[in-house]
């Protein structure tokens, strides 16, 4: 089942274009990878599709419903969940009242979501109430993926997960999306590390100055010269 449809999106801040006719789908199980260089547009599909920004042209589909232009909250409660660039945690706040405040949308068997975060992210149930601002670097990603979590999305959505992250925390995190997905959670990665997320993913897309320029199976996307020659320092 398509669970995700971008079909031929333009995608405007103000005046300024930023995005073409873009188009993607995911299928129902699948992990999806959006892939291109700072700045080509991946952030901004991600906001269209999850409610902060409208398309001004083309549709947003999820599970057959058009959700383009709904806000945030009223995307999350159909079964989507949005983990940012930047994580965006409450430092504030302990690590368990930041996994509690992922629920907010579906309270329903709330311990149980919080159980398998902490079987994923063992680290996270060992410093539960911790200031999340105290965290490193990599147990915050870990976190901000496990708050998405706690809503028990059918589609979860990854910006840059990998960012500023030491070599052995990607391998980490990667390693945790994996499971995510083969655990039943859909997976739509955006990514700016080519190589680890075309060895997690089953397809992907290549954004180049807001067009999808390629796309086609995380094999053949690593295999493609231009793939190679831009991403993979071939």
């Amino acid at each position: 089942m398509t669970l995700l449809e971008v079909d031929g999106i333009d995608v405007a801040y103000g005046n300024v274009q930023v995005i073409w006719d873009a188009s993607l789908s995911v299928t129902e199980g699948e992990t999806v990878a959006l892939l291109g260089a700072n700045g080509a547009g991946k952030t901004t599909i991600l906001k269209t599709i999850c409610g902060p920004l409208t398309p001004t042209a083309g549709h947003v589909r999820f599970k057959g419903e058009e959700i383009g232009g709904l806000d945030q909250d009223e995307v999350v409660p159909k079964g989507i969940a949005h983990v940012p660039e930047g994580r965006e945690i409450f430092g504030d706040s302990t690590v368990k009242e930041n996994l509690r405040l992922g629920a907010y949308a579906n309270r329903d068997g709330m311990d149980e979501r919080m159980d398998r975060v902490f079987d994923i992210f063992p680290r996270l149930e060992e410093r539960t109430g911790q200031q999340a601002g105290t965290l490193s670097g990599g147990e915050q990603q870990m976190l901000a993926i496990g708050r998405g979590l706690m809503s028990d999305p059918d589609l979860l959505l990854l910006d840059e997960a990998s960012l500023g992250l030491a070599p052995v925390l990607v391998e980490d995190v990667f390693d945790a999306i994996q499971r995510i997905n083969e655990e039943g959670t859909t997976v739509l990665l955006v990514e700016q590390d080519v190589n680890h997320a075309l060895r997690i993913a089953d397809r992907g897309y290549v954004l180049e100055s807001g067009r999808i320029s390629l796309s086609g199976t995380a094999e053949e996307l690593a295999d493609d010269e231009r793939v190679t020659a831009s991403y993979l320092g071939g």
